[in-house]
């Protein structure tokens, strides 16, 4: 199948900037950055007609498969090859899967309505009461409640469109 530039260039215009952020995040080396970046463009680019849901989602599971797959390869190399000391095998993906699933759970808040996402960050990241998240966002508890509820059914259903699997 030939190279469809204007595919490419697409992909990288629309998500090339976050996915460079995320894999720079986990990697700290811009050229290894680069290379999985463009390594996960080309595979998308492959799968294209295969991927459902979020495309964004797709190219950061890609990348982090990437990532990990390149982390393997450099710890079958002999000892000699490696730059300072090998670092343990699950850190590493825990701390890659961890970036990956703050992310995509940045990606799906941003998705839901800015009601709902205020009420959740209010209760699930600044961890305040029912009472102080009235307070601080003036509305009546009664209300932060059915908020809370019908924000957290809405985020499992942009997940689940996302295919991110809880």
């Amino acid at each position: 199948m030939p190279l469809d530039d204007s595919v490419v260039e697409a992909i990288y215009r629309e998500h090339g900037s976050a996915l460079r952020r995320f894999v720079l995040s986990a990697t700290r080396d811009p050229q290894l950055a680069e290379d999985v970046v463009q390594e996960t463009v080309l595979r998308v680019w492959q799968h294209a007609p295969d991927v459902n849901g979020s495309v964004r989602s797709y190219l950061y599971r890609t990348a982090r498969n990437i990532m990990i797959d390149n982390y393997r390869r450099s710890q079958r190399r002999p000892p000699e090859t490696l730059e300072g000391s090998p670092a343990d095998p699950v850190e590493v993906m825990g701390r890659v899967d961890e970036l990956l699933n703050r992310v995509l759970m940045e990606e799906a808040l941003l998705r839901l309505s800015k009601e709902h996402r205020d009420v959740l960050v209010a209760l699930h990241y600044r961890r305040f009461t029912v009472n102080e998240a009235a307070i601080q966002l003036n509305i009546p508890s009664g209300t932060v409640k059915s908020r809370a509820y019908y924000a957290l059914r809405a985020l499992r259903t942009i997940l689940d469109e996302m295919g991110v699997e809880r």
